[in-house]
């Protein structure tokens, strides 16, 4: 079988292009990221701390996302992604400035992962509403099986070269490098033609914000069933199963393993997610997605119970390895629903709304396990976490019982379910 074959979403030239300059950008932000947190818990020592970076995320999320949203939806999405590459890139090499001279601060470090977060709340939208319409509609499932596992190698690389950087020379270069990463993906979009935003009868649409086109998106959403309650599942299991943001924890105070340890840490459940999203990739599209789905969730909360368990390196690697295995499927069945059954000038709305949800999860999550590990213990925190995520899903389900039986052709078909 040719690469054509296994990969027909490389053919386009324009999403390869975006692509490979995505891989090369998400390493260098898993690096940023994992040397933030480290450098945060270095400073303060305090797992309240550390979960906090989640409350400074998510606060500009919530706020913008909506707008961010409709303007990926009444703008040129290349365009947009070019101003919000642009100022990632600046938060870096800022973070980075900080560190080299000395002058870092934890009030600081807030300050620009809130920026950087306003950043993620345009930039999102708009990445993954322009993915569609650079593609054919029957190819979408194996680019976000592509997409998912450029993102794995990206986290498998970012964490590890972290831990080595952070061990070697200090945050400061971790965060410059991040900050040259981003100059792939602006690369890729200056190759790339402009993108506006397409109405239902293929025009294009026009520009403009509006109170009524930020209802128009929250209706649709909010109107479908198969998005509420893949939202839903997202939301409540991200929520309670946040073990990431405890990983300086685990690293130097439980499992003893430092920085370069902490590093691989961080990549094993990329490897997890790596290697099932390359089996995807080169597997018909599974049919049975709302069942898949669920038990890809339940899988991720059992593991998650299994990880705050475990006191030796390796086995918190496999079960680390097995939460991003299990979230994969989760996300690639769930980013295939939700494309598949939205109209592409919806499409930044619907995202920006889900972006609320499956960015919110976790974020809030970090802030709950950071509290739940100053009060108890971080690995009382990650077993309760994971339980609390088991028993969440039996309520979605409970709640949507037609999703056990929700299938691919019902997406391609506009079937948006039905309680």
């Amino acid at each position: 079988m040719t690469v054509a074959a296994r990969f027909p979403a490389l053919l386009s030239r324009d999403f390869r292009n975006l692509w490979i300059g995505q891989i090369l950008s998400a390493a260098g932000s898993q690096m940023q990221f994992a040397a933030l947190n480290w450098q945060i818990y270095d400073i303060t020592g305090d797992a309240a701390a550390l979960g906090a970076i989640g409350l400074v995320r998510v606060v500009p999320i919530v706020l913008f996302s909506l707008v961010g949203g409709a303007v990926a939806d009444t703008h040129d999405r290349r365009k947009m992604l070019l101003i919000t590459q642009s100022s990632l890139a600046l938060v870096a090499l800022t973070l980075a400035l900080m560190a080299l001279t000395g002058r870092t601060s934890v009030a600081a470090i807030y300050l620009l992962t809130a920026v950087g977060a306003a950043a993620i709340a345009f930039d999102n939208p708009s990445r993954q509403a322009l993915v569609p319409g650079l593609v054919p509609r029957e190819h979408l499932p194996n680019a976000f099986a592509l997409s998912s596992t450029g993102f794995q190698v990206a986290t498998i690389a970012g964490p590890v070269l972290a831990g080595l950087t952070l061990k070697h020379f200090g945050a400061g270069y971790a965060y410059l490098i991040n900050a040259a990463s981003f100059l792939a993906v602006i690369g890729a979009l200056l190759l790339m033609p402009p993108r506006p935003p397409q109405t239902e009868g293929g025009e294009a649409r026009a520009s403009g914000v509006s109170v009524e086109a930020l209802r128009e998106g929250m209706r649709f959403v909010f109107g479908t069933p198969i998005l509420v309650a893949t939202m839903a599942l997202d939301f409540l299991a991200t929520f309670f199963s946040a073990a990431t943001a405890l990983l300086p924890i685990f690293a130097r105070d439980i499992l003893k393993v430092g920085p370069e340890g902490y590093g691989w840490l961080g990549a094993f459940p990329a490897v997890g997610s790596l290697l099932t999203g390359v089996t995807l990739s080169l597997l018909p599209p599974l049919r049975r997605t709302g069942l898949v789905i669920v038990w890809a969730v339940v899988i991720y909360g059992l593991a998650t119970v299994g990880f705050g368990l475990s006191k030796a390196f390796w086995i918190s690697a496999v079960f680390l390895a097995i939460t991003g295995a299990s979230d994969t499927v989760s996300t690639i069945l769930r980013q295939t629903i939700r494309q598949t059954v939205t109209p592409d000038h919806l499409r930044g709305r619907m995202v920006s709304v889900n972006m609320i949800f499956f960015m919110g999860g976790p974020q809030l999550g970090e802030l709950e396990a950071g509290l739940v590990a100053r009060w108890l213990g971080a690995a009382v925190s990650v077993v309760s976490g994971g339980a609390a995520c088991l028993a969440a899903t039996a309520l979605v389900v409970a709640r949507f019982p037609w999703l056990l039986r929700y299938r691919l052709e019902d997406a391609q078909r506009g079937d948006t379910g039905a309680d």
